[in-house]
């Protein structure tokens, strides 16, 4: 790497199922968390290609996992690759630091790829603050620190505060990294403090960031959970006619027909996340870049204008949720009964089922939990987190699913089955036994 003044590195992951955000993992599944690493990740390159510095800058990505021809395939040609190597972090960051100052590097400043509220003016003010000190910190508001910037003379002094006395991911790695600097008789300051995102309850503030800092135009997110739906699916996307600030994700459960290929020949979004479907579900809502979010079947199909439907329902006073009447789609008494049973549970209880296309703000999604991963009832026990926050809505119009359900053993003792799994529930009945109840029978 050529000899400049500053230097600016980025630590990050290759985003890799199962190794990356594991504490997401319950919530998202494996491929849902390491997407969101994806996206934070993506959001943070940005960031460090946008930040510059009048001395001359270069830019540095450590990664750990994945090749140097990977990362570069994935986030381009403008940063040096190099694996963190071994050790704690606090040893592959002291590596880093040690490797620019003997090349050349007068300041140096790391960043994790986990702050999706950093922005290159943070980053500007870091290297600023090295001008009238040895050391910059950015606060975490878990404890730890997001940035860390060193002079080349204060980390010849002492690189103390970067090593195994710290429990790195604990609650005092600030606080006892400010002790060491003291004690090293090193000055520093400290930027604004910002909050990383490491388990569920920092989502919906992550999210909120993120979508600021990736400009998304999408109004609505439509997030489709599938799972060999190849029959099904493209009746379901061309009902969603015209795609103006509107963003359709597949997520695919595993499919092992043309469920993908129909979705790529629509020209949507496609992710990958195993089932169950509640985990698919919330691993589109992380990824979706829409202030609402829709939860779609593969097999429901949305009613003309459903957009503007939406916004009208979730303008209604107090209102936390919203879903369709639902309509479904074959003749038949018994079949207008099941329907009128759905809509009057949905209007007067306030209990819509997922089949009715769920609706919300990204927000109260998060903030309710999300679904819970289980693998049946998620919609039910979501519904019912979301009353405690409000009205659960319903739109004008009806949103019209297959009869593929009914049909297959009959309208009244598929009836029977869906009731029986709902005071079985209701009665705590664990949701994997009340699954081998139902999937046998009912799917």
């Amino acid at each position: 790497m050529s000899a400049t003044p500053d230097r600016l590195i980025l630590f990050t992951r290759w985003p890799e199922p199962g190794s990356t955000k594991t504490r997401l993992i319950p919530l998202l599944g494996p491929e849902g968390a390491a997407e969101f690493q994806r996206r934070l990740t993506m959001q943070a390159a940005h960031t460090v290609a946008a930040a510059g510095s009048p001395r001359g800058l270069s830019r540095e990505i450590r990664h750990a996992g994945g090749t140097e021809s990977d990362m570069r395939r994935w986030l381009g040609a403008g940063f040096v690759y190099r694996p963190q190597g071994r050790g704690d972090v606090g040893a592959r960051m002291e590596a880093c630091f040690r490797a620019a100052f003997e090349e050349g590097a007068q300041r140096a400043v790391l960043v994790g790829a986990d702050i999706p509220a950093l922005t290159p003016a943070i980053v500007a003010r870091a290297f600023e603050a090295l001008d009238r000190c040895d050391l910059v910190f950015g606060p975490a508001a878990d404890g730890g620190y997001y940035l860390i910037g060193a002079t080349a003379s204060g980390f010849r002094t002492s690189s103390d505060y970067l090593g195994s006395a710290i429990s790195w991911g604990g609650p005092d790695v600030l606080a006892r990294t400010l002790q060491m600097v003291r004690s090293a008789d090193l000055t520093c300051t400290l930027l604004e403090t910002l909050a990383d995102v490491d388990d569920p309850a920092g989502l919906p503030a992550a999210l909120r960031a993120l979508c600021r800092g990736e400009g998304r135009p999408a109004r609505l997110s439509v997030i489709l959970p599938v799972l060999n739906e190849a029959g099904q699916l493209g009746r379901t996307l061309a009902a969603l006619g015209p795609r103006h600030g509107l963003e359709v994700i597949v997520v695919d459960g595993g499919s092992a027909d043309a469920t993908l290929a129909v979705a790529r020949a629509a020209g949507v979004r496609t992710l990958a996340a195993r089932s169950p479907r509640s985990l698919q579900m919330n691993a589109g809502a992380a990824a979706a870049g829409g202030g609402i979010l829709l939860f779609l079947h593969a097999d429901t199909r949305l009613p003309q204008g459903f957009q503007h439907q939406i916004r009208e329902a979730l303008a209604r006073p107090r209102t936390a949720a919203g879903a369709f009447h639902l309509r479904i789609d074959a003749a038949g008494r018994p079949l207008r009964i099941i329907e009128a049973a759905a809509n009057w549970r949905a209007r007067f209880l306030q209990m819509p089922y997922g089949d009715q296309a769920l609706f919300l703000g990204r927000d109260a999604f998060w903030e309710a939990g999300a679904f819970p991963p289980i693998p049946i009832m998620e919609d039910f026990e979501f519904v019912r987190r979301l009353q405690r926050r409000g009205r659960i809505v319903l739109a004008r119009g009806s949103a019209v699913t297959s009869a593929r359900r009914w049909q297959r053993i009959g309208a009244f003792k598929t009836w029977l089955i869906n009731q029986r799994v709902v005071i079985g529930y209701c009665m705590g009945v664990a949701p994997e036994r009340l699954d081998a109840w139902y999937r046998p029978k009912n799917r």
